[in-house]
């Protein structure tokens, strides 16, 4: 299996997008705004195959949210220590370890709907038969209402 075929690209690409849609309405409009940018990582992990993939796309998912947040979209940094080369370093490891920490949530939540679904199937499939005998009278193909009632 190549790694690659497998990566849900979609959910990576509108994942991000969502993510900074949202920084960029909290700076036009309302504060409140910024978390919801959150949803966008979850998506981008809860679309991978596995919780490693999901992982790895949430941290790559959350590199338009650094970009904003250093152009100032989440607030200026006035002075002190995340003016300096370190603290603008600290704050984009900060952003991409939160955005791999949501991106991980994200597709350890697939996981447990997809085991949540399986074993609901499983318990709705115990006593059902499941090789039932067809009827041989429904192999013809029923035409009509006319000729439901002249068979009967």
């Amino acid at each position: 299996m190549n790694l690659l075929s497998e990566l849900n690209v979609k959910s990576l690409i509108f994942g991000a997008a969502i993510a900074s849609a949202f920084i960029l309405f909290g700076f036009q409009y309302w504060d409140w705004f910024y978390p919801f940018a959150a949803m966008g990582l979850l998506y981008a992990g809860y679309g991978q195959p596995d919780i490693k993939t999901g992982t790895v796309m949430g941290a790559l998912a959350s590199t338009p949210i650094v970009v904003l947040t250093l152009q100032g979209y989440m607030g200026t940094f006035q002075e002190g220590f995340f003016t300096t080369e370190n603290g603008i370093m600290a704050v984009t490891l900060v952003v991409i370890a939160v955005g791999a920490f949501v991106g991980f949530v994200g597709a350890w939540t697939k996981r447990n709907r997809v085991k949540a679904i399986e074993e609901y199937e499983k318990k709705q499939n115990i006593g059902k038969n499941k090789k039932k005998k067809k009827n041989d009278k429904q192999t013809e193909p029923e035409t009509g209402f006319l000729n439901k009632i002249l068979k009967k």
